[in-house]
């Protein structure tokens, strides 16, 4: 088979979204509003070709000067000003479509592109060219003409245009690739999105994808289910039980967690499920790393509750051991969290992921309906990595164990499930542990206390409590 020579976009997320990046010598309309990123998303792309030893031709067909075009990107970490007049050059179109029309701008780029050698164009304002053709027949003529001289140079061209063209229009049925920037509102929020409308002769991954705005450019995170339809690598079975840091329940679960499984933990706020995760994360060395991935807590909180049970997480993070990602609640895309995290346990090599939690991430979702697909591909991943992972997940209710389940969808793909709840006795308020659920393996299903002592979590069964130690401290927060 075949394979089309391409070219790097040097816009993260972007050539993963074109099966390797643009193809060279075709042809694109990058279509959007003004204020989609446009023109910083073209620019990008030019000077990443350009330092890449490409020749780059900009061409605009607007009313706007270089140099306020030159201002602006200058605050982007891609804009390299020495480059211009050497690699790149920028040439204004602008009056020669307004007193000579577009036949003569035609024969302005042709020169251009061949007395600069340009292998990468990009010509911005499209649509002041569009209302310059008395006739939609006039309008294909000069992309078809325009395409057809830089092909035959092997040059590689986007059309930039603030217009929405619809599918039928006289440019879309010319170009081989449509790539359109647009925004979503959901609520308060304003969440850019990257549609592939077309690409010609090449496969893609289709749908909508979000993308950001930064210092260094435009930056895209691909859909992580649609990336990651089928896990990166084959799976690789093992037998082998990892301890969890709390002995007890290394008992409850006649062994441990099976290597590169995951495990949900759900139950209201202070229930435990923070410190049980902290537990685990615990056993992480130099040799098999362990990440914690948080929302609702700093790493510093962290490590002092941990202190409070005998837990040094401090010294395992200063050792390498442990690595902390915290990221605040507030305004996150669920795909580059998903990336974010996948990306920490590529680089850290982490045997032992801790998410905490589950519904914080969730929340990130504009659309609600892709979560059980999400966390399908991301647990997936996960898996072929040879990650075991232990996330929790908030209830609402404190006491009532059956309201306390996440969505079915969302529990099935976990391989094990414990639930933790409080439950009222006389004067004091007990934490109560119960296994639900392990994929493929045996386990002790009675309830049983979750006590804190000054060296570690205690799982004290509801009928022996008089065995509770002494040091015990059951309403220390639990998180």
């Amino acid at each position: 088979m075949e394979h089309l020579a391409r070219i790097e976009s040097g816009i993260p997320g972007l050539d993963r979204l074109l099966n390797g990046g643009l193809v060279a010598g075709s042809s694109y309309i990058v279509q959007g509003r003004p204020g989609s990123g446009k023109t910083i998303f073209a620019n990008q792309i030019a000077f990443h070709h350009a330092a890449r030893g490409g020749r780059v031709l900009v061409v605009t067909l607007l009313s706007e000067t270089h140099e306020r075009l030159f201002q602006f990107l200058s605050t982007l970490s891609f804009f390299e000003r020495e480059r211009i007049g050497k690699e790149m050059q920028f040439v204004s179109a602008f009056d020669t479509l307004q007193s000579e029309g577009l036949d003569e701008v035609v024969k302005l780029l042709r020169r251009e592109i061949s007395r600069q050698k340009a292998s990468f164009l990009v010509v911005d304002g499209v649509l002041n060219a569009r209302s310059r053709a008395e006739t939609p027949i006039d309008t294909k003529k000069f992309i078809a003409e325009l395409q057809g001289h830089a092909a035959f140079a092997g040059c590689t061209v986007l059309f930039l245009t603030s217009a929405k063209l619809d599918d039928s229009s006289p440019e879309h049925t010319m170009v081989d690739g449509v790539i359109e920037l647009g925004e979503d509102i959901a609520g308060a929020r304003s969440v850019r999105r990257l549609h592939l409308r077309k690409t010609r002769g090449s496969s893609a991954l289709s749908g909508l994808h979000e993308y950001e705005i930064t210092e260094n450019g435009v930056v895209i995170h691909p859909r992580l289910e649609a990336v990651l339809a089928h896990p990166s690598t084959a799976e690789t079975l093992v037998d082998e039980q990892l301890r969890t840091g709390t002995a007890d329940l290394d008992r409850v679960l006649y062994g441990g967690l099976y290597a590169s499984s995951n495990t949900m933990l759900v139950g209201p706020s202070g229930s435990g499920k923070t410190s049980i995760g902290l537990s685990f994360l615990s056993q992480s060395t130099v040799e098999e790393p362990g990440l914690h991935f948080g929302f609702f807590e700093t790493p510093g909180r962290l490590i002092r509750k941990a202190k409070a049970f005998g837990l040094d997480l401090q010294g395992q993070i200063e050792a390498g051991a442990i690595q902390m990602l915290w990221q605040p609640t507030t305004e996150r895309l669920l795909d580059a969290l998903g990336h974010r995290l996948l990306d920490a346990v590529r680089r850290g090599k982490a045997r032992r992921v801790v998410i905490d939690s589950l519904g914080a991430m969730a929340r990130a979702a504009i659309r609600r309906e892709r979560i059980a697909e999400f966390f399908t591909a991301l647990t997936n991943e996960l898996r072929v990595m040879e990650v075991t992972v232990v996330a929790s997940w908030e209830a609402d209710n404190m006491f009532d164990a059956g309201a306390q389940m996440p969505p079915l969808e969302l529990s099935s793909i976990f391989d094990n499930l414990i639930l933790l709840r409080f439950a009222e006795d006389q004067a004091a308020l007990r934490r109560i542990l119960s296994v639900v659920k392990v994929r493929d393996g045996q386990y002790d299903p009675s309830l049983q206390e979750l006590v804190f002592t000054a060296n570690g979590l205690r799982l004290i069964g509801t009928s022996r409590r008089a065995e509770m130690p002494p040091d015990a401290v059951s309403s220390r927060p639990g998180g």
